[in-house]
């Protein structure tokens, strides 16, 4: 894997995504004012526009968009930590436990080599299936939680390769831009509901004159909610695609990482052929974060890349993959990178 060709590519097309999502977020403002200028001029066509008409529908889009963003960033108001015990993580027991002693050690050895503060290391006691994830708004509040299942599963290259993806999240900023997208988009669907509560009929089912500039606002917050929807997604896949690439880099080796994401791929096929084989999934506000993503969304908003491309990518070519239990303690052999 030639990773630093790789992770060029992702944040060129992260900048790239980002520019388009701008450019959405303008279109929304002027579609919004279009359609309610429309509406003036359909429901009083020989008038004028009222004083400040733009200026106020601008106003009031930017004020739904930020409010939004305002609503979904304060989840991470108490820090990385308190989003992770949200998500049921408690601090690792390196004292009392081996397998947290080696979470512990593998933490500060990445901090080392990436010349970062170390990150608080937090467990997933009740989370059987290999997963993990970052978070916080900087290295001060920044925290790693790995799940029960990825201790008991991976050997301790395989560890570190996971957790090399993880610090790629935090040295990148991914779990701050990711909130502030989501934001975004959450800010955008606000304005869609708006639209919707316009054009509500009431007990009687009767409609208010509100339905027809309701209408307006529905036609241009939804393509505009869907657009942010697809290009967070986007964004997203590029930077898993971006922490992939890092984490070879860091461990020079693509049996680390390769080897979780393989055994993760052996997770689901064998969830696929078991009646309710299927992980307990992890708490809504990190799903966007984990190494691998819940499975089912469309293509187009999958915040996560397909695993089996993610694994292609690392080794250059299709891998099989791997039960959790396959050379859990066997030596991983090192693997040249050129």
């Amino acid at each position: 894997m030639r990773f630093f060709e790789a992770q060029e590519s992702a944040r060129a097309q992260t900048r790239r995504l980002l520019g388009l999502f701008v450019l959405a977020l303008l279109a929304v403002v002027l579609g919004v004012n279009g359609a309610l200028a429309l509406t003036w001029r359909m429901l009083w066509p020989g008038g004028g526009y009222p004083a400040h008409f733009f200026s106020v529908n601008t106003g009031m889009t930017l004020l739904f968009v930020l409010g939004g963003w305002w609503l979904e960033t304060s989840v991470l108001a108490g820090g990385g930590a308190a989003l992770a015990r949200q998500a049921g993580a408690r601090e690792a027991w390196p004292a009392s436990r081996e397998d947290e002693r080696r979470l512990c050690n593998i933490v500060a050895e990445l901090a080392i080599a990436a010349g970062m503060r170390p990150p608080q290391a937090m467990v997933l006691p009740r989370a059987q299936g290999i997963n993990a994830f970052a978070a916080g708004w900087g290295e001060a509040d920044s925290v790693v939680a790995v799940t029960q299942g990825a201790l008991d599963g991976l050997s301790r290259d395989e560890l570190m390769g996971l957790l090399a993806h993880e610090f790629s999240h935090l040295r990148e900023g991914d779990a701050r831009l990711n909130m502030h997208l989501a934001g975004m988009v959450h800010g955008l669907e606000m304005i869609f509901n708006l639209g919707q509560r316009m054009c509500a009929a009431d007990d009687d089912g009767r409609r208010s004159f509100l339905a027809l500039p309701g209408l307006a606002i529905v036609s241009a917050g939804s393509l505009g909610w869907l657009a942010g929807r697809a290009l967070k997604a986007a964004v997203s896949r590029q930077r898993e695609f971006l922490a992939d690439a890092r984490a070879v880099q860091f461990t020079r080796s693509r049996n680390g990482l390769g080897g979780v994401l393989r055994k993760v791929a052996g997770e689901q096929a064998r969830a696929a052929t078991q009646a309710g084989g299927m992980a307990t999934p992890l708490h809504p506000a990190v799903r966007h974060m984990l190494l691998v993503g819940p499975d089912g969304a469309a293509r187009w908003f999958a915040s996560h890349p397909p695993l089996a491309e993610r694994i292609r990518r690392i080794y250059g070519r299709p891998m099989p993959a791997l039960a959790a239990r396959d050379a859990a303690h066997a030596p991983t052999r090192p693997d040249a990178l050129h």
